[in-house]
């Protein structure tokens, strides 16, 4: 008794304690895309159905397509998501990002894109590229946060992709490992490309994901953050889960 006692006043504490961080959860179980919208579209837009509660997506150009959501008022916060790639179509990636305003954003690509160096052949690598850019064109210089080989997500299988930001800190996990330690994103205004470029302070934004020349699946879309609300299919109230939660105690 006294064991289950210890359970049932730990846990009511624990759901009483107040939440101080926001969260947005997107699963697509409500059939609908309110409150999503396509950006950077060059030459048309990609495919995006919601099928058995999960969202099919397909690209089949070699320019990124992403679907975001979320505001300027965004600041400090964490977002993941689940994405099972079922097929490629050329040369092309998987995107997630972060804070994105009308014409910029910060990305992590796992991608394969044909790679030049100086006077030697074209070479095409597959990598994990994080860093900042423009949705304007002609598109402007990329500063990168990290840019290393590394293999592209396998078809058919679900991986887990998380994007955390702080500040102008930025942390990148996949599949569990963290891939890019926390990074300070630095943006060299006093080289010129930079300057004319007119990069923001990346200060707040919010999120996306995307992909291009694939076709994959993507859901369990999770945003936390004390600047986030509440919201998409999260609906649950503290005090409708201290409620399931005690039902659920009783039965001990």
């Amino acid at each position: 008794m006294l064991v289950k006692f210890l359970i049932i006043v730990t846990a009511l504490f624990l759901f009483t304690v107040p939440v101080f961080a926001g969260t947005f959860l997107e699963t697509f179980d409500r059939k609908e895309l309110d409150g999503w919208q396509e950006i950077w579209v060059d030459k048309g837009p990609a495919v995006w159905e919601i099928v058995d509660d999960q969202l099919h997506a397909e690209s089949r150009e070699a320019y990124i397509h992403l679907l975001t959501t979320g505001d300027d008022t965004w600041e400090d916060y964490t977002v993941e998501l689940d994405v099972k790639p079922l097929k490629k179509h050329g040369i092309g990636g998987i995107s997630i990002a972060v804070r994105v305003d009308r014409t910029w954003l910060v990305s992590c690509d796992i991608s394969d894109p044909v790679i030049i160096r100086g006077d030697d052949p074209p070479v095409q690598e597959e990598q994990i590229s994080c860093g900042a850019t423009g949705l304007h064109r002609p598109l402007p210089p990329r500063a990168i946060l990290i840019d290393e080989p590394h293999p592209l997500l396998r078809l058919n299988r679900w991986a887990h992709l998380k994007l955390s930001v702080e500040g102008d800190i930025f942390t990148f996990w996949l599949n569990g490992e963290q891939i890019m330690a926390p990074t300070q994103l630095l943006i060299f205004r006093g080289i010129d490309v930079f300057a004319k470029a007119n990069f923001p302070d990346f200060q707040t934004g919010g999120v996306g994901f995307g992909l291009w020349n694939y076709t994959a699946i993507f859901d369990n879309i999770t945003v936390t953050g004390e600047s986030v609300p509440n919201g998409g299919d999260f609906a649950v109230t503290p005090q409708e889960k201290l409620a399931t939660t005690w039902g659920n105690l009783k039965k001990f």
